[in-house]
């Protein structure tokens, strides 16, 4: 699959097939995380890498959206480290990171979906107290990862309407 076409066809997937995603393939999408482009390189991203369902299981009783982890394969919560890049583009960072890995796993054929924590504190404090995060780090997502339970055609969001061309 080529860059484009991984583009134009990944969806977010909530529904998975049993089976473990290879420990080689997980690393692949966080070297793809990691190619990211990052403000004056700071590389502030920081990633824990969850595969136990008792864990998974536990996300959903505060996070409103994330009821297909404890059937996910893995999870990936992706934080920035406010020491490393002290202003905002951590989340810019973080962000551009977590759009590698999602295209990544739809390249090798996992499924995901990017659960956001940033910027509501009630998810922020709650993923960092199940995970153990220290003060300086903050959960921007959760991105859950699985094989696909079903296909999902692509969409067309391009909408001409909403571009502007030297002005507003």
């Amino acid at each position: 699959m080529d860059a484009l076409e991984a583009i134009m066809t990944r969806r977010s997937i909530r529904r998975y097939k049993e089976g473990k995603i290879p420990e080689e393939t997980i690393t692949t999408l966080l070297k793809a995380a990691m190619a990211a482009p990052s403000a004056h390189n700071k590389q502030p991203w920081r990633f824990i890498v969850v595969d136990d369902p008792n864990i998974l299981s536990k996300v959903p009783e505060y996070h409103p959206y994330s009821k297909m982890l404890p059937n996910a394969s893995h999870a990936i919560v992706v934080l920035g480290d406010t020491h490393v890049q002290e202003t905002d583009f951590w989340v810019h960072d973080c962000s551009a990171a977590t759009e590698n890995l999602l295209i990544a796993a739809h390249d090798l054929g996992q499924r995901a979906v990017w659960l956001g924590d940033h910027p509501h504190e009630d998810r922020i404090e709650e993923t960092k107290k199940l995970f153990g995060v220290p003060d300086h780090v903050v959960p921007l997502c959760i991105v859950s990862l699985g094989y696909p339970q079903e296909p999902k055609p692509p969409r067309e969001n391009y909408d001409p309407a909403k571009i502007h061309r030297n002005h507003w």
